[in-house]
């Protein structure tokens, strides 16, 4: 016992006194799409936010920790991995979880904020899109216009399927929306999981992939209260509440600069970049952002 409170005044000491005056909420931001990050599309992945996370969690004397949440959604599996890690942590350190959605927390970004015990927005807000999507193109029509003939070869019958260059196979639609229909039916028990009854809207519209503002999210169980977090927190833990923002620290946590004034700087890829920044700002843009 003498030995841990040695070791507790020895951390008082060496704690910014800013970290000892009040509750402590370390507060997490998640922002961007979800899926691969890239140097023009700054995504959210498990591999980026995970030690962010454990951080935040295991910062000693927290009364709970607070997620800024500000995504349209995007990967599935990577939403998935973010929620899971964030219970897990939020179960092995017995701390509760509040998110506070800013813009957008819209299909992978309301599954990540589904991940706290309570889920706080602005009335503006939009939440919701409960759903799956996909989308490609077809140029088999401007590859004939061209004079372009298309050659695939593949072992397996359906290892070309949805090739944009083909014509569309019907039988390839079938599998794809099962494959959907399997990911939104798992998207769904989820929500159900994490809302129960809070829940009060009919499930046809709920579930429908349809999208609210802050104000409607709340009457419809899908978030519990509006307001901001420093209004919120300082409601539930004091005016002397201590937010402490959890970032990334050192020098190979700068981030990687877009495109610079100079062509050398470019990043290799530079097309790949390009196309995954405009595919992260059409999926933005499907919320009016």
């Amino acid at each position: 016992m003498a030995a841990r409170d040695s070791s507790s005044r020895f951390l008082d000491r060496i704690i910014p006194k800013r970290f000892r005056s009040g509750p402590i909420v370390p507060v997490v931001r998640l922002s961007g799409v979800i899926g691969i990050s890239t140097p023009l599309k700054p995504g959210l992945t498990l591999a980026n936010v995970a030690r962010l996370l454990d951080r935040a969690f295991k910062f000693r004397r927290a009364r709970a920790v607070a997620l800024v949440v500000n995504s349209p959604g995007g990967s599935a599996v990577q939403s998935h991995l973010i929620h899971e890690r964030i219970r897990q942590l939020a179960a092995e350190n017995k701390l509760p979880v509040i998110a506070f959605v800013e813009d957008v927390g819209a299909s992978g970004g309301y599954m990540i904020a589904c991940a706290a015990d309570e889920i706080v927005c602005d009335p503006s807000s939009i939440l919701g899109s409960i759903g799956v999507v996909g989308a490609t193109f077809g140029f088999e029509k401007a590859l004939k216009k061209l004079g372009i003939e298309r050659r695939v070869y593949t072992a397996g019958k359906n290892k070309a399927m949805l090739d944009p260059f083909l014509p569309e196979n019907p039988e390839d639609v079938k599998r794809l929306k099962a494959i959907q229909q399997d990911i939104h039916a798992k998207f769904i028990a989820l929500v159900k999981a994490r809302r129960g009854k809070k829940l009060k809207g009919p499930e046809s519209a709920l579930f429908s992939g349809e999208y609210w503002s802050g104000s409607k999210a709340v009457e419809l169980g899908l978030a519990d209260r509006l307001g901001d977090i420093r209004a919120v927190l300082r409601e539930r833990f004091g005016a002397k509440v201590v937010t402490p923002m959890i970032a990334e620290r050192g020098w190979f946590s700068r981030k990687i600069p877009g495109v610079g004034a100079q062509f050398e700087s470019l990043p290799p890829g530079l097309a790949d970049e390009i196309i995954s920044a405009l595919e992260a700002r059409a999926i933005w843009a499907r919320y009016g952002f």
